[in-house]
């Protein structure tokens, strides 16, 4: 009997839960797991994401029996990656300081941004500097390793570029509509504006990695714009009244 299909069929749904899968960790840390104590919310966190994070590598020894190769890194993409990073962190912190500021439904956001540092029990700056440095350095590498690397290399070897590009980004993005409906309201415009745009950022995190098979660029811009994240949230949590 051919085990073509089959194998066919069974690596679609190993691209389905991988699209899927950071939604539902989202959901089980970020969501249903709020109200808990610091200490399972933290819990939560790290088994569901060290499960997620597993996956695609495991999946890809196992079941597609293939060595991963995540090396060597070309330094090709670093200089667009780095550009494109600094475009997008700049104008976060910008439109923060002149706008976001300023305006009433994020001003109300910061409130439920304050709840969900200390939920955690990251209220203290050493404690949130720590995470932002993770996030920033570790986080995004493993994001990039998930979604680019696994995610869309998998889409792209069974469908056309511009299809992979926009549906591992959709998937990209879909978790993080949960965060930011959290703050902002699932039917703000701000949400699904905000989210578009990591949609965006997705895809030419993608493109990169497409153009350059290397996850240095993709990576190190990423790097940039979970810093930038964790700055406002800084700025948020210990500096605003």
């Amino acid at each position: 009997m051919d085990s073509e299909p089959y194998t066919s069929r069974r690596d679609w749904i190993a691209i389905v839960v991988g699209l899927i899968l950071p939604t539902v960790v989202t959901l089980a840390y970020f969501i249903l797991a709020a109200s808990a104590p610091p200490l399972v919310q933290q819990l939560t966190y790290g088994i569901a994401k060290t499960g997620q994070f597993l996956f695609p590598i495991l999946w890809v020894m196992l079941f597609q029996r293939r060595r991963p190769q995540l090396w060597p890194w070309s330094a090709a993409g670093v200089p667009i990656g780095l550009v494109f990073g600094l475009i997008v962190a700049a104008s976060m912190w910008l439109g923060y300081h002149f706008l976001l500021q300023k305006v009433a439904f994020f001003i109300a956001a910061e409130d439920q941004i304050r709840a969900k540092i200390a939920g955690m029990n990251l209220e203290t700056p050493t404690v949130f500097l720590g995470i932002g440095i993770f996030y920033s350095l570790i986080h995004s590498l493993l994001e990039e390793y998930y979604w680019r690397w696994f995610v869309f290399g998998q889409l792209s070897e069974r469908t056309s570029l511009s299809t992979a590009i926009v549906v591992s980004s959709l998937g990209f993005m879909a978790h993080h509509v949960l965060v930011l409906g959290t703050y902002f309201g699932f039917f703000s415009p701000i949400t699904w504006l905000f989210s578009l745009c990591i949609a965006v950022g997705g895809g030419v995190w993608a493109w990169l990695y497409h153009r350059t098979g290397s996850l240095l660029g993709p990576w190190l811009s990423h790097l940039l714009v979970d810093a930038a994240i964790f700055v406002i949230g800084y700025q948020i949590a210990f500096q605003s009244p």
